[in-house]
Protein backbone atom coordinates (compact mmCIF):
# COMPACT_ATOMS: atom_id res chain seq x y z
CA UNK A 1 0.00 0.00 0.00
CA UNK A 2 1.22 3.51 -0.77
CA UNK A 3 1.32 6.40 1.67
CA UNK A 4 1.17 8.77 -1.29
CA UNK A 5 -2.13 10.64 -1.80
CA UNK A 6 -4.41 9.52 -4.66
CA UNK A 7 -3.87 11.37 -7.95
CA UNK A 8 -5.63 10.94 -11.28
CA UNK A 9 -3.32 11.34 -14.28
CA UNK A 10 -6.24 12.63 -16.33
CA UNK A 11 -6.43 15.60 -13.95
CA UNK A 12 -2.83 16.61 -14.63
CA UNK A 13 -2.61 19.73 -16.84
CA UNK A 14 -1.64 20.25 -20.44
CA UNK A 15 0.62 22.10 -20.93
CA UNK A 16 2.38 20.30 -18.08
CA UNK A 17 3.09 21.73 -14.65
CA UNK A 18 6.33 21.71 -12.67
CA UNK A 19 5.99 20.99 -8.96
CA UNK A 20 8.24 20.31 -5.96
CA UNK A 21 8.20 16.79 -4.52
CA UNK A 22 7.31 16.43 -0.85
CA UNK A 23 8.76 12.91 -0.51
CA UNK A 24 12.40 11.83 -0.58
CA UNK A 25 13.43 10.13 -3.84
CA UNK A 26 15.96 7.31 -3.99
CA UNK A 27 17.52 5.59 -7.02
CA UNK A 28 19.51 2.34 -6.81
CA UNK A 29 21.93 0.67 -9.21
CA UNK A 30 24.40 -2.17 -8.53
CA UNK A 31 23.22 -2.48 -4.94
CA UNK A 32 24.07 1.16 -4.24
CA UNK A 33 21.97 4.25 -3.63
CA UNK A 34 23.18 6.41 -6.52
CA UNK A 35 20.78 9.31 -5.95
CA UNK A 36 18.83 10.49 -2.95
CA UNK A 37 17.13 13.84 -2.50
CA UNK A 38 14.39 15.71 -0.73
CA UNK A 39 14.78 18.56 -3.27
CA UNK A 40 13.34 16.92 -6.38
CA UNK A 41 10.97 18.40 -8.91
CA UNK A 42 8.34 16.59 -10.94
CA UNK A 43 6.58 17.26 -14.21
CA UNK A 44 2.85 16.52 -14.27
CA UNK A 45 1.25 16.08 -17.69
CA UNK A 46 -2.16 14.74 -18.67
CA UNK A 47 -2.17 10.93 -19.03
CA UNK A 48 1.48 10.60 -17.94
CA UNK A 49 2.96 9.22 -14.76
CA UNK A 50 4.94 11.98 -13.02
CA UNK A 51 8.50 12.41 -14.25
CA UNK A 52 10.92 13.09 -11.40
CA UNK A 53 14.06 15.24 -11.65
CA UNK A 54 16.93 15.17 -9.16
CA UNK A 55 19.50 17.92 -8.51
CA UNK A 56 22.90 16.80 -9.86
CA UNK A 57 24.64 17.39 -6.53
CA UNK A 58 22.42 14.66 -5.01
CA UNK A 59 23.65 12.03 -7.50
CA UNK A 60 26.73 9.90 -6.82
CA UNK A 61 26.70 7.76 -9.99
CA UNK A 62 28.92 8.60 -12.93
CA UNK A 63 26.89 10.18 -15.72
CA UNK A 64 28.49 9.82 -19.14
CA UNK A 65 27.05 12.00 -21.91
CA UNK A 66 25.97 10.07 -25.02
CA UNK A 67 25.13 11.15 -28.54
CA UNK A 68 21.64 12.07 -29.59
CA UNK A 69 19.02 14.43 -28.30
CA UNK A 70 15.24 14.66 -28.29
CA UNK A 71 12.96 17.66 -28.28
CA UNK A 72 9.97 18.27 -26.04
CA UNK A 73 7.57 20.99 -27.14
CA UNK A 74 7.22 22.09 -23.50
CA UNK A 75 10.68 21.65 -21.99
CA UNK A 76 13.05 21.95 -24.95
CA UNK A 77 16.05 19.83 -25.95
CA UNK A 78 17.02 16.85 -23.79
CA UNK A 79 20.46 15.28 -23.55
CA UNK A 80 21.11 11.70 -22.42
CA UNK A 81 23.57 9.83 -20.21
CA UNK A 82 24.84 6.35 -19.55
CA UNK A 83 24.76 5.74 -15.80
CA UNK A 84 27.65 3.89 -14.13
CA UNK A 85 27.95 2.64 -10.57
CA UNK A 86 29.48 -0.38 -8.85
CA UNK A 87 30.83 -1.82 -12.09
CA UNK A 88 27.40 -1.70 -13.75
CA UNK A 89 26.61 0.47 -16.77
CA UNK A 90 23.04 1.35 -17.69
CA UNK A 91 23.08 2.73 -21.25
CA UNK A 92 21.10 5.89 -22.01
CA UNK A 93 19.36 5.54 -18.64
CA UNK A 94 19.11 9.21 -17.65
CA UNK A 95 18.43 12.57 -19.26
CA UNK A 96 18.46 16.27 -18.55
CA UNK A 97 17.39 19.61 -19.99
CA UNK A 98 20.53 21.81 -19.76
CA UNK A 99 18.73 24.90 -21.08
CA UNK A 100 14.98 24.29 -20.78
CA UNK A 101 12.31 26.66 -22.01
CA UNK A 102 11.43 29.51 -19.63
CA UNK A 103 8.39 27.80 -18.09
CA UNK A 104 10.67 24.91 -16.97
CA UNK A 105 13.79 26.94 -16.15
CA UNK A 106 14.01 25.38 -12.68
CA UNK A 107 14.73 21.99 -14.33
CA UNK A 108 18.05 23.21 -15.77
CA UNK A 109 20.69 20.57 -15.11
CA UNK A 110 18.42 18.33 -13.03
CA UNK A 111 18.61 14.64 -13.95
CA UNK A 112 15.80 12.14 -14.52
CA UNK A 113 16.28 8.38 -14.51
CA UNK A 114 14.38 5.72 -16.45
CA UNK A 115 13.04 3.53 -13.64
CA UNK A 116 13.21 0.41 -15.84
CA UNK A 117 16.96 0.88 -16.36
CA UNK A 118 17.69 1.17 -12.64
CA UNK A 119 17.76 -1.56 -10.01
CA UNK A 120 15.03 0.28 -8.07
CA UNK A 121 13.53 3.75 -7.69
CA UNK A 122 11.50 4.99 -4.74
CA UNK A 123 9.17 7.87 -3.96
CA UNK A 124 9.28 7.91 -0.18
CA UNK A 125 9.07 4.24 0.78
CA UNK A 126 7.06 3.35 -2.34
CA UNK A 127 8.90 1.42 -5.04
CA UNK A 128 7.97 2.65 -8.51
CA UNK A 129 7.29 0.88 -11.79
CA UNK A 130 8.41 2.37 -15.11
CA UNK A 131 5.83 4.15 -17.25
CA UNK A 132 4.67 1.75 -19.99
CA UNK A 133 6.35 1.89 -23.39
CA UNK A 134 9.93 2.54 -24.37
CA UNK A 135 9.97 6.32 -24.61
CA UNK A 136 8.38 8.04 -21.61
CA UNK A 137 10.22 8.20 -18.31
CA UNK A 138 7.45 8.56 -15.74
CA UNK A 139 7.47 6.71 -12.44
CA UNK A 140 4.26 4.78 -11.76
CA UNK A 141 3.20 4.51 -8.12
CA UNK A 142 0.13 2.67 -6.73
CA UNK A 143 -1.65 5.92 -5.84
CA UNK A 144 -2.05 6.88 -9.51
CA UNK A 145 -5.48 6.50 -11.05
CA UNK A 146 -6.56 6.85 -14.68
CA UNK A 147 -5.06 5.56 -17.90
CA UNK A 148 -1.34 6.22 -18.27
CA UNK A 149 0.02 6.89 -21.75
CA UNK A 150 2.84 4.73 -23.15
CA UNK A 151 1.35 1.28 -23.67
CA UNK A 152 0.57 0.02 -27.18
CA UNK A 153 -2.30 2.00 -28.69
CA UNK A 154 -1.78 5.12 -26.55
CA UNK A 155 1.16 6.70 -28.35
CA UNK A 156 -0.85 9.36 -30.23
CA UNK A 157 -3.12 10.81 -27.58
Amino acid sequence: MSSLPPENVQDYPRPPALAPVAATLRVMLAGQTIAQTSRALRVLETHHAPTYYIPPEDISARLIPVRGTTFCEWKGQAVYFDVEAGGVSAPRAAWSYPTPKARFADLAGYISFYAGAMEACFVGKTRVLPQPGDFYGGWVTPNLQGRIKGAAGTEHW
